[in-house]
């Protein structure tokens, strides 16, 4: 009678019983990954490290203008996009352009994410409110932003409550789908639990379902402020006469592209400088709720 090999694991060289316990995977070498991972924890090291690209696209930059690739016309070097800088804080133009657009963006940004926030919880939470609204509000989300442009214009003319409105329809979108998609997706055994204990309507919001839908409101805030400034520049391409977003339509009709170039660099900076502070309110909010 032949005899099954009974060997047990522990018996078996490392290699195999680790072979086996994983499911037939051999498991991964020890490697510096995580020690290198361990690296970015450290203070200052991230933020450090983020700025490696920024530096190398900037030699980058100035090395094919170096080697004249461009015209000028084309595309300027840096020290000339430095130098529309200075001529502008000089004449006081750029505050005053830098200064307009953040209010626009800051007020339809707040308008729109207090709506958005608003409607988000009414059609989250109620059935009906979700049948009779979410048709319409879905198709409005698709159209296009520069299509309420002439509208807003014919409605309230050209001045700040139509760049304001289309700012705001801009944030409320996102704000709006990721609070009715995070109240949706909510674990009805937490609502349950809550009702349990006697908590109902806005005591039960409070308590149990807001705090389990905060990173979701907090990444359709951060969609929201990047849609705001995208909606911005749209709303100043077509009727302003200030602004960074009228700053890129004068500066490319009298063909000044180092100023072009650096309403752009602006408004990149601008953007990353509101997502980072709304992005250390998100932490505060997510270990007060969470």
């Amino acid at each position: 009678m032949t005899t099954t090999d009974t060997t047990p694991i522990a018996s078996a060289p490392l290699e195999l019983a680790e072979v086996r316990l994983t499911g037939g995977i051999p498991p991964r070498a020890p490697s510096d990954r995580t020690d290198k991972s361990r690296i970015l924890d450290r203070k200052g090291v991230k933020p450090a490290v983020g700025f490696l690209v920024p530096i190398v696209l900037l030699v980058a930059w100035w090395a094919v203008t170096a080697a004249e690739i461009f015209t000028a016309v084309q595309l300027p070097p840096p020290a000339a996009v430095f130098e529309a800088a200075v001529g502008l804080i000089q004449r006081g133009d750029l505050w005053m352009h830098i200064g307009i657009s953040v209010q626009r963006v800051l007020i339809g940004f707040g308008i729109g994410a207090v709506l958005g926030m608003i409607f988000g919880a009414i059609l989250g939470l109620s059935r009906w409110a979700d049948a009779l609204l979410t048709p319409l509000l879905g198709a409005l989300r698709a159209v296009p932003s520069l299509a309420w442009v002439p509208l807003l214009i014919l409605w309230m003319q050209i001045g700040e409550d139509s760049k304001v409105t289309l700012i705001a329809i801009g944030a409320f979108f996102p704000v709006f789908t990721t609070l009715y998609a995070g109240l949706q997706h909510v674990d009805p055994h937490l609502v349950e639990a809550g009702r349990a204990f006697g908590y109902k309507g806005f005591r039960l919001f409070k308590t149990v379902q807001l705090p389990a839908v905060v990173p979701s409101i907090f990444s359709g805030l951060r969609l929201a402020l990047a849609q705001a400034w995208l909606f911005l520049v749209a709303a100043e391409l077509i009727a302003s006469s200030m602004g960074l977003g009228f700053l890129l339509t004068d500066s490319q009709n009298n063909g000044r592209t180092d100023r072009l170039i650096l309403a752009i660099i602006l408004l990149a900076v601008l953007g990353k400088i509101t997502d980072t502070l709304l992005g250390l309110a998100e932490k505060r909010a997510i270990a007060r709720w969470t």
